[in-house]
């Protein structure tokens, strides 16, 4: 079968690789359908490590995967507890908790000690013809529901887990920098929450149109003015309840910080190139905020499945391209340089 593995820097080459074995007990074999390129993999592209995590070694990345249950071991069940069936379109969650430890069973296994995690060293991912997964990580889509739009459901449950921790409620006024796909599946997300106004501030000018379509408020452009004091316009003066940082973690940390009311809930999405965090003491500490960090998500995908399906999350409009496998090299490419109105490339195998 044909797969992609990433080799460094910038280096990812097509190549063949042993198609997998029968699965085993409690496994599903799938033929992958749909993969997008998240955020978190464009880290790795570029730099052959995300955080403290380095390749030791090529990797075959993605972690945003949907697939075709081609085959089933002995009591697969799947992310609902249900038998699963061959023939079955499934989203898919890269997280492999182990479900023993401590964190796992006080109900957090996106903390889990023994977490593996597809596309993550040394876990190969999803770019790959056929793989073998825990049927416990495959949750069955509905008919309404395509191959790409169960790949996305992944980022989806990213969203919904940071706006979990954002706490919000209906008339909740809410700032999000960053319009990528992440951010704005927390537009839609915190938009079906009833949050009101939501600020969105963004460099790209098609991602600010994005966002705009999407139900943003107002789409703010940081290259051409102070989207803080812009916020603090729209909101008369007070400053958001809420604030996602969903870029790079470079100084829009700063920036949704000073964005928010004292008392305010600071999320944030991103992460940082250089695995920094950077806060000025004071505004956070005069404020008294509060300050989380988002850690991929715990049991969302029923809910993204309900809210894509409920038609309250569009997923289509977040995919600008579309690549087959042979082209994941320029794929990559072309994401990591964000040019061509790129807002999410998704690679089809199927």
């Amino acid at each position: 079968m044909l797969v992609a593995r990433l080799h460094g820097p910038a280096d990812l080459r097509i190549e063949t690789a042993p198609q997998p074995a029968a699965p085993a007990a409690g496994q599903a074999l799938l033929r992958v359908r749909a993969v997008g390129i998240c955020g978190s993999d464009l880290h790795t592209y570029r730099h052959a490590r995300i955080g403290d995590t380095r390749l030791a070694g090529p990797l075959v990345p993605g972690h945003e995967f949907s697939g075709t249950v081609e085959a089933v071991g002995d009591e697969a069940r799947d992310g609902l507890g249900q038998p699963l069936r061959p023939g079955r379109l499934v989203a898919v969650d890269p997280a492999q908790p182990c479900g023993g430890c401590e964190l796992c069973r006080a109900g957090n296994p996106n903390f889990c000690e023994n977490l593996r995690f597809r596309g993550l060293w040394p876990d190969a991912g999803a770019l790959a013809q056929w793989m073998v997964v825990p049927a416990e990580t495959c949750f069955p889509v509905p008919p309404e529901i395509d191959a790409i739009q169960a790949a996305l459901l992944e980022p989806l449950g990213v969203a919904i887990h940071a706006v979990d921790l954002g706490k919000l409620r209906v008339a909740r006024s809410v700032a999000i920098l960053g319009a990528g796909p992440i951010g704005l599946c927390l537009l839609q997300v915190a938009k079906a929450s009833g949050a009101s106004p939501i600020l969105v501030a963004e460099p790209l000018a098609w991602r600010r149109e994005a966002a705009r379509k999407l139900g943003a408020t107002l789409a703010l452009d940081p290259g051409k003015e102070d989207v803080v004091e812009a916020v603090r316009r729209a909101t008369g003066g007070r400053g958001v309840d809420v604030a996602f940082e969903a870029a790079w973690c470079g100084e829009t940390v700063q920036q949704a910080a000073e964005m928010l009311v004292a008392g305010g809930r600071l999320i944030l999405v991103g992460i940082a190139d250089d695995d920094r965090l950077a806060l000025k003491h004071s505004t956070a500490r005069r404020k008294g905020l509060s300050i989380l960090l988002a850690r991929r998500m715990k049991h969302a995908y029923p809910r993204a499945i309900r809210l894509v399906q409920a038609g309250q999350v569009d997923l289509a409009p977040l995919v600008s391209h579309r690549f087959p496998l042979a082209r994941a090299g320029e794929a990559f490419a072309l994401n990591a340089a964000y040019g061509d109105g790129v807002i999410k490339v998704v690679i089809e195998l199927a």
